[in-house]
């Protein structure tokens, strides 16, 4: 199982996801990591026809800034709505305060449900939310997890980054979906 390459570690390491399959670990960049992927920002429907259904690539997201992204299961569920997005939301400003240019969060979802959490979060003047309405971001990274069982299908396992400058800086991922130990503005803040 994936979780079992997971390996902990306090302070200022961060939780190695997939390295010894070669996904995404700290010092990977994560562009190359998942070449060709997009993602779509969270907007309304006429928003996305205006625009085209327009994705921004990866590399204009993360390139010559320092941000911080966390993904999660899904909207409207019940730790990402009641803890992981309203961590990084009252938070905004410590992490401003330490040179951080965005927060992103990011799950599989079309950016027109991740739009209307948004709103309902009150979070959309403090993070950026995109979908990877397909996973294949989350695939690249190794992060996609089955939860058929939950009715949800395939998502997103819960995690955090530190990405500067497309490096990966601190890459944080959760044993299970409901657990939110290590992905939160918290700690995310500890290793920057």
């Amino acid at each position: 199982m994936a979780s079992a390459l997971a390996r902990r570690a306090r302070g200022s390491a961060a939780v190695l996801w997939g390295a010894a399959r070669g996904f995404a670990s700290v010092g990977s960049d994560i562009v190359s990591v998942a070449p060709g992927v997009s993602l779509q920002k969270a907007r309304s429907w006429d928003e996305g026809v205006a625009t085209k259904f327009s994705t921004t690539p990866l590399k204009d997201i993360f390139y010559g800034k320092k941000v911080v992204i966390f993904g999660l299961p899904g909207a409207y569920t019940g730790v990402c709505s009641q803890a992981h997005v309203p961590s990084y939301k009252n938070n905004i400003d410590k992490l401003k305060a330490k040179g951080i240019d965005s927060v992103i969060c990011v799950a599989v979802n079309d950016p027109y449900v991740l739009n209307g959490w948004a709103e309902k979060l009150q979070a959309k003047d403090a993070i950026e939310f995109y979908g990877d309405f397909d996973g294949s971001f989350h695939k690249s990274l190794d992060l996609e997890i089955d939860l058929s069982a939950a009715l949800l299908g395939h998502r997103s396992h819960r995690w955090s980054a530190f990405i500067d400058n497309g490096k990966i800086k601190s890459f944080n991922v959760e044993e299970a979906p409901s657990d939110f130990k290590v992905s939160s503005a918290e700690v995310i803040l500890d290793q920057i």
